[in-house]
């Protein structure tokens, strides 16, 4: 074969050899997006708790969550998303979310927890520097208040949020409820009320059982008054880092109670341990499905890519 003939025939398998890989991955890149997880719910969410600005974790549960539904309408991140409110920590966790938009919902609603009011380098808040935590959160969330809603898809999504933290006027682990927001709430959750449709409520602390705690939120009593008003509120809760079970969800009252798990670490019971207790490092929060009046909520373990539990709630 001439010379000529050997670089013409090199060029038209080269030519092939290139036409043939755009096809395969051209074909592959339909095949995933053809296969990719959705749902034909009215609502799909995910909440997430106690992220710590673990990044490593945070990034974990996101790719996990892709892989359960690419086109959810919300992620919830239920407070104490950094583990202290200064600005290293929401810059890194900003970075994340600029860098995984594809992978997560335009709505990202983010509450307010007890760690956003936390500088290690600072014992206990003045006036002055407990605003300064307020605003890094406000300008992270992109919220006006500590306490804000929003609509998604036709559903309420109501946050509530402490006003204070680590202060002389508060510890550093309750929830400081004003009666300004307290009113606001009594308004909001009964805004454009449909009957029987459900309404989604959240809080990083956990009300008050009525048994002395660790954790507290000064206007449990008034919270739950007006929350026993709608069977169809659900409230969520993160900051224990207790284990995310299936007794997460509580539905014998007036309203739904569900605990959120948490992304950082999750406390274990262990008589061995110091305090009578471990951290373990797993990955744990919700997903949830809505159709009509009818929730499900499935709670995840995002390490293990497994589901922990599945629970309906439709009281109506």
């Amino acid at each position: 074969m001439k010379k000529s003939q050997i670089i013409i025939v090199s060029i038209i398998l080269i030519i092939t050899g290139v036409i043939v890989y755009i096809f395969i991955n051209e074909n592959k890149n339909t095949d995933k997006a053809a296969v990719a997880p959705t749902s034909n719910s009215d609502l799909a969410f995910a909440v997430l708790g106690d992220v710590h600005d673990d990044i490593e974790h945070f990034q974990g549960a996101i790719d996990d969550l892709n892989t359960v539904n690419s086109n959810m309408d919300a992620l919830v991140l239920n407070g104490d998303t950094v583990g202290q409110g200064i600005e290293t920590q929401y810059a890194s966790m900003k970075k994340t979310l600029i860098e995984d938009k594809n992978l997560i919902p335009k709505t990202i609603i983010i509450n307010i927890g007890n760690h956003e009011f936390f500088d290690y380098n600072i014992k206990v808040n003045s006036p002055e520097q407990v605003q300064t935590f307020i605003n890094r959160y406000l300008e992270f969330s992109g919220e006006k208040k500590v306490y804000h809603d929003t609509w998604v898809k036709n559903y309420h999504f109501i946050s509530l949020g402490s006003e204070d933290g680590n202060s002389k006027t508060i510890d550093s682990v309750s929830a400081y409820i004003s009666d300004e927001q307290l009113n606001w709430f009594k308004e909001k959750i009964g805004e454009s009320y449909q009957k029987g449709k459900p309404i989604f409520v959240f809080l990083h602390q956990p009300l008050d059982s009525g048994n002395k705690n660790w954790t507290s939120v000064n206007k449990s009593k008034q919270i739950r008054e007006i929350l026993s008003k709608y069977p169809e509120a659900i409230l969520f809760t993160s900051h224990t880092h207790r284990d995310l079970i299936e007794s997460s969800v509580v539905v014998d009252q007036p309203f739904t109670m569900i605990h959120t798990g948490a992304v950082y670490y999750t406390v274990i019971p262990d008589a061995n341990s110091k305090g009578g207790r471990k951290n373990l490092p797993y990955i744990k929060g919700l997903y949830i499905e809505v159709n009509g009046n009818k929730v499900v909520v499935k709670g995840r373990d995002m390490k293990e890519k497994k589901w922990i539990f599945t629970k309906e709630i439709n009281k109506y």
